[in-house]
């Protein structure tokens, strides 16, 4: 057995890793209480098995590219981090990205992971064409929308839960350089902040950073970012067309003590990377899809600034009605603890693709939080806002919430459930999620 953790470090489960080198192998991996691992980079317990964890990033071969199309087969351990740095320079892109390029391409799948552009684009299932899947009932079938629609769609956004993504077919975006044009808006507040990302609704990509120390009428204060990619023409000379994706210059090598996040550190960080973006609002700049992407990406191992004890990512979606109101109240409450993430960030979303796809028209906000004290009641109450609110959890980042808020917020569960047991009847695919949230007790 091994010690297994997602990237937020918690919880921390003992499981059977098993690393298989062929499709035949993967097939006999899955046992009662399997699931597919990609790159770990799921926060909680979604890529643990009950039992026994399949690791597939071993399968990490492209199958076949049309380069008039951008269509593409490739085996779903192949990295997205891979995917741009081979394809980009031939000017073709992912439609969606998540925040971290480190994901395979099957956990992308799996979680149906939203980007910038969700709201006016849609999620990353929206551009896969097909997935060849091996089922738990041990069959390995190829499903679509056109055919085995009900697995497609269960497949798209299901954890992983319907069987192990093998290979998937999808399209790439075409581009013509590696960088974006970028516009910065300063929010002295929630209410400008929201209304610069309903006023950038036509933007391709949208995102903002929160100050989530900020009180009083500084509450949610925020740097707005937009974004759309850029033409050749607006490149400077000597610039190169599509820049270098290098490996991470900064790493945090070990685990910082506990202390190291309190309410002193996160206002003083805050109150500088504000005033620092503020200066770069009003105009528009040309910057590397690198950082505008995957900022975090530069720092090795950053999860580590959490601590030893690891970290929860609380990521919510509150339907558009009467979303100012309640993410004012968690914003509020975060503040007042004052140990909450300095990485806090807001977005738009449109309706998911999947079954159980997290998105819905409204509003997502991410925060993270070490994993200290009452932190778990706190998020419990969290919990109860967004519930009330018609809102839902991200199951990729989701460690800790309860089978009722899970199925308060998945109204298409039952549905889900019945295409499962028709794809896995003994209920050989289960994960630790599964076991927390979906699985008979």
């Amino acid at each position: 057995m091994t010690l297994v953790s997602g990237w937020g470090r918690f919880p921390v489960v003992d499981s059977e890793l098993l690393r298989p080198r062929s499709f035949e192998a993967v097939g006999e991996a899955v046992v009662t209480g399997s699931v597919a691992r990609g790159n770990g980079r799921a926060y909680g317990d979604a890529a643990i098995g009950a039992v026994r964890t399949v690791a597939m990033t071993g399968f990490d071969r492209v199958r076949s590219f049309d380069p008039v199309t951008g269509r593409i087969c490739l085996e779903a351990g192949v990295l997205l981090a891979d995917l741009i740095d081979t394809f980009g320079p031939r000017g073709f892109l992912p439609f969606v990205v998540p925040g971290t390029r480190f994901v395979t391409v099957g956990g992308a799948i799996a979680a149906d992971v939203h980007g910038k552009n969700h709201h006016c684009e849609g999620g990353f299932g929206r551009y896969v064409d097909s997935v060849l899947l091996r089922t738990g009932r041990g069959e390995t079938i190829e499903v679509s929308r056109e055919q085995n629609s009900d697995a497609f769609f269960a497949t798209i956004g299901g954890m992983g839960l319907t069987g192990v993504i093998l290979e998937a077919t999808m399209r790439l975006r075409s581009v013509e350089t590696g960088w974006i044009r970028e516009r910065v808006i300063s929010a002295s507040d929630l209410d400008a902040a929201m209304g610069a990302l309903d006023a950038g609704d036509s933007s391709t990509y949208s995102v903002a950073w929160i100050d989530c120390a900020a009180r009083g009428r500084d509450l949610g204060r925020s740097l707005i970012y937009l974004g759309e990619h850029a033409g050749r023409g607006e490149l400077a000379e000597g610039i190169d067309v599509f820049p270098s994706g290098k490996n991470p210059g900064l790493a945090v090598p070990f685990d910082l003590p506990a202390m190291t996040l309190n309410r002193t550190s996160v206002r003083a960080f805050n109150e500088l990377y504000y005033r620092m973006g503020a200066r770069r609002a009003g105009g528009s700049h040309v910057v590397s899809l690198y950082p505008y992407f995957f900022p975090l990406d530069a720092i090795a191992d950053w999860n580590r600034i959490y601590g030893r004890r690891g970290f929860l990512q609380h990521q919510c979606v509150i339907p558009q009605a009467g979303a100012r109101a309640v993410l004012g109240e968690i914003l509020g409450r975060v503040a007042a603890r004052g140990d909450a993430s300095f990485l806090a960030v807001l977005k738009k979303l449109g309706q998911g693709d999947g079954i159980l796809s997290f998105p819905l028209p409204g509003y997502t906000l991410a925060l993270d939080f070490p994993v200290k004290g009452d932190i778990m009641n706190f998020l419990d109450e969290i919990d109860h806002l967004v519930v009330a609110a018609g809102g839902r959890l991200y199951l990729a980042k989701d460690a800790r919430q309860s089978r009722a808020t899970f199925a308060a917020g998945y109204p298409a569960l039952q549905r889900f459930n019945a295409i499962r047991r028709s794809l896995d009847p003994a209920g050989n695919i289960r994960s630790k999620l599964s076991q927390r949230l979906f699985d008979e007790v």
